[in-house]
C-alpha cells in the first residue's frame, strides 16, 4: 500500500546501528481477522508470524496497531496451548514500535532530515494506548530542520477508523474523520503525520474527496528524509516533485522488519 513507509523504516533503523532484514515469510498479523471474531484463522496466521520473526533480536514495525497485537494480542490467543503460548510471549517481549524502539531502546536523539513547514501529529489509537506511544515522535520531529510542530485540539481522539468498523458504521465513521479534519485545519498546518497507515489512509481518504489542500505522511518519511515525496492519495508522478528515496538493499515493500544488533 505505502512501501515508502518500510523503505523509511529500514533506513532509520540502519542508520540507528542495527542490522536488518525483511523475511519473505512474513504475513499480515491476522488482526482483520482477530477484530473480526475469528479466531481460528487469526491464531493460523499467528502462527506464521511467530516462526518468520524467531531468532531475531527485535522485531520492530512502523505501525501502532501491527505492534500492538503481536504485544498484546498474540499471548492471549494461545492462552490455552501453553507450548505456543511461550514462543507467543518470546515474540511479544521482542516486538516494538519503531520510533519507541528508537527512542527508548536505541536512544536515538535526532535524525539528520530536513521538511519546511508546520505539520501537526495524529495519535493513533493503538500506538497511543496499546504501545505508549506519545512523546517519542514528536522528540525526534523537534530535530527535523525547518519543521514546525503545531498540535491540534483533539490529537488523541479517533479519527473514525477503527479497521472494521469504518465498514460496519460508515455514518459514524464519517463523523469522527471530518472531526478529525476540522482540528487538523485550525492548527493551520499544511500537513498531518502519523505513525499508523490505516488512520493516514482513512484522513487521507477524506481529505482527497474534499479536495483540501493538506499533505498527509506517515511520520518515518519525514524523519528518513523522504517527505518530498507524493504524499498519501496524491498522485504518484506529480510534475516537479522528487520520487521517493531509492529503497536500501535488502528492505522489503511491506512488513515488519527483524533488527539485530544495535549501537
Amino acid at each position: 500500500m505505502r512501501p515508502s513507509v518500510a523503505f523509511a523504516a529500514v533506513k532509520l533503523l540502519e542508520d540507528a546501528g542495527c542490522t536488518v532484514e525483511v523475511p519473505a515469510t512474513q504475513t499480515c498479523c491476522g488482526q482483520p481477522a482477530l477484530n473480526s471474531g475469528d479466531r481460528k484463522d487469526a491464531r493460523e496466521i499467528a502462527k506464521r508470524v511467530i516462526v518468520a520473526f524467531e531468532g531475531f533480536d527485535a522485531v520492530v514495525g512502523p505501525s501502532g496497531s501491527c505492534m500492538g497485537t503481536l504485544r498484546q494480542d498474540y499471548p492471549a490467543l494461545f492462552a490455552d496451548d501453553p507450548a505456543w503460548a511461550a514462543r507467543a510471549e518470546s515474540l511479544a517481549g521482542r516486538s516494538h514500535e519503531l520510533l519507541s524502539f528508537l527512542v527508548d531502546v536505541l536512544k536515538v536523539e535526532g535524525v539528520q532530515a530536513r521538511y519546511d513547514g508546520q505539520v501537526t501529529y495524529h495519535d493513533s489509537c493503538a500506538g497511543l494506548r496499546e504501545m505508549g506511544v506519545k512523546g517519542q515522535p514528536r522528540k525526534l520531529l523537534a530535530s527535523v530542520q525547518g519543521l514546525d510542530l503545531v498540535e491540534m485540539r483533539g490529537t488523541e481522539e479517533c479519527c473514525g477508523f477503527g479497521g472494521t468498523f469504518c465498514v460496519k458504521y460508515p455514518e459514524i465513521s464519517t463523523k469522527m474523520v471530518d472531526d478529525k479534519i476540522a482540528h487538523i485545519q485550525a492548527s493551520g498546518a499544511g500537513t498531518v503525520l502519523g505513525g499508523d497507515l490505516g488512520c493516514l489512509l482513512n484522513i487521507a481518504g477524506r481529505i482527497k474527496r474534499r479536495s483540501l489542500p493538506i499533505r498527509v505522511l506517515h511520520t518515518a518519511e519525514v524523519l528518513a528524509g523522504m517527505g518530498a515525496q507524493p504524499a498519501i492519495g496524491e498522485p504518484a508522478s506529480p510534475p516537479g516533485r522528487p520520487q521517493a528515496t531509492t529503497p536500501p538493499r535488502g528492505a522489503g515493500a511491506d512488513g515488519a522488519p527483524g533488527a539485530n544488533g544495535g549501537r
